[in-house]
């Protein structure tokens, strides 16, 4: 009896050590919170990695913040996406989107976070506005997206490319802009071809010391199987997923809207609840 007693004690310390070691290897648990909405109910997990992002989200949703907003841009195969303070209490006619907290964060882009369906990720003002891509304090989009072949993927990597190829150029030529004109008005053909030989140069040396873009193989399984909007990585941050109510999801992308594509019938987020 006594023999028994302890090969029993034995077998739960081996399994208490082997699940603590578990929880070691799978890292800290990711905070999950349920939105509740008049279409049906969504969950989220929110990534430790983009830690500003999630830090805030949490803030807004224990602040009672999206309580009573709507999903107020649908777009089927491509988006739903919510947080405009502004939503709470608009009229039919209002214009939605333009809502804004005050502040914006910093953007966290990690690499193995992408935009594949049912990517969670923060919604923010066009580049001219905002060259450093920071997102906006409360306005979030779920992906929906579409499955993409292989020939577009690649089409996709090689657009990606020449728009960071031109952006380099941009960079480069904008202090030159003064000159540029003056050599213009001048006339002066051969002081602007040796000013493009100069730019295109420097160009060609700051992209050789990088490596040009591509997706991993994992993304590329997973936008040619499961979908997703892959020219959005790199621009938007992404800072979760959801975890159940893709049929609430799907309901949502394809309902009915209007020319700013805002649904017909409002979808209003009731609350969110932090899970446990």
């Amino acid at each position: 009896m006594k023999n028994l007693f302890l090969f029993t004690m034995v077998c739960c310390l081996l399994c208490a050590c082997n699940n603590r070691s578990k929880k070691n290897i799978s890292g800290p648990i990711e905070t999950q919170v349920l939105i509740e909405t008049n279409m049906g109910n969504m969950t989220v997990k929110l990534y430790n990695e983009t830690s500003r992002h999630r830090a805030n989200f949490l803030k807004l949703v224990k602040r009672g913040i999206y309580n009573g907003v709507l999903f107020h841009r649908v777009i089927n195969d491509f988006m739903i996406q919510a947080g405009d303070p502004d939503s709470k209490h608009a009229s039919d006619t209002t214009l939605l989107g333009n809502g804004f907290v005050g502040y914006r964060i910093p953007a966290e882009f990690v690499s193995k976070y992408y935009h594949k369906r049912g990517a969670l990720a923060a919604a923010r003002e066009s580049d001219e506005e905002n060259p450093k891509k920071e997102s906006d304090g409360s306005q979030f989009y779920i992906v929906t997206g579409k499955v993409f072949t292989s020939e577009k993927l690649y089409e996709l990597v090689k657009e990606k490319n020449e728009n960071r190829y031109q952006a380099v150029y941009d960079s480069l030529k904008r202090p030159l802009l003064k000159e540029i004109d003056r050599f213009r008005k001048l006339g002066n053909k051969a002081a602007l071809l040796e000013l493009q030989d100069k730019i295109e140069n420097e160009r060609d040396q700051v992209l050789c010391k990088e490596t040009p873009f591509d997706y991993t193989p994992e993304q590329k399984k997973v936008y040619t199987t499961i979908g997703g909007v892959p020219h959005l990585d790199g621009e938007y941050t992404v800072f979760g997923e959801l975890v159940s109510g893709w049929d609430v999801v799907d309901r949502i992308q394809q309902m009915k809207t209007d020319k700013n594509d805002r649904p017909l019938k409002n979808v209003v987020i009731k609350k969110m609840v932090l899970l446990p």
